[in-house]
């Protein structure tokens, strides 16, 4: 597979390390050499299978427009535009192209999204619940892809919306806690991150599972095929 990574930051640069691991060809932009997604024509993209993108919020729509009229598969390991997800899904769905995105794409964390819809009934047991999600200080959005959509996943199985907190400190890769507490007991649940390398991976392992499909995907959904 032949693959343009957006972004050369720690996730973009863990991402075409294991690309390269994987035995696949790799080229990459930074955020300061594709200003507004100048750089991903028809014409430079022609020889990629997929792209990957790991930007930032400001970037990631203008480089999914750019994919889309160029008619190229994208994974977006870039959070912070879930607001817009209607509006890419009927772009994706116009242009014909694969899509995949994911809030997260290490394997752990989406198992650990289906342990917390199973706990979330409790919610309408006389228990409340709160969401703390920690990360490094260089991450732009708050709160966290996963914890809106942990959040998401609790409240589908629950009706119960909790609360977020998000913490900003040092360099922590990514920690989410889940505590469902009652007056006399609690339960705590806590997925902690121990490398980008587990990002990486699900994320390469999605860029495998893309090439030659076509339609929208979340990386939630479709983590055991890869």
């Amino acid at each position: 597979m032949k693959l343009l990574v957006l972004g050369k930051g720690k996730m973009g640069t863990a991402v075409i390390e294991l690309a390269r691991e994987r035995g696949h060809q790799v080229d990459a932009h930074d955020e300061f050499d594709n200003p507004h997604g100048c750089l991903l024509t028809p014409e430079r993209l022609r020889d990629f299978d997929v792209v990957a993108d790991f930007t930032w919020p400001d970037a990631v729509m203008e480089n999914i427009q750019a994919c889309v009229r160029a008619g190229k598969n994208l994974v977006v390991g870039t959070t912070g535009w879930y607001d817009k997800v209607a509006q890419v899904q009927a772009a994706v769905e116009q242009g014909g192209i694969g899509f995949l995105y994911g809030a997260n794409f290490s394997i752990g964390v989406n198992q650990f999204f289906e342990i917390a819809r199973a706990a979330a009934p409790v919610l309408k047991q006389g228990f409340t619940g709160k969401i703390t999600e920690t990360h490094h200080i260089h991450k732009k959005d708050a709160p966290s892809g996963t914890a809106v959509k942990l959040q998401a996943a609790v409240e589908s199985a629950s009706g119960v919306k909790p609360e977020i907190e998000s913490i900003r400190e040092g360099e922590v890769f990514g920690i989410h806690t889940l505590e469902l507490d009652a007056p006399g007991e609690t339960m705590v649940l806590t997925h902690s991150l121990k490398s980008r390398r587990a990002l990486a991976d699900g994320a390469v392992r999605g860029a495998e599972w893309l090439n030659g499909r076509r339609g929208f995907y979340d990386f939630k959904d479709i983590y055991r095929e890869v």
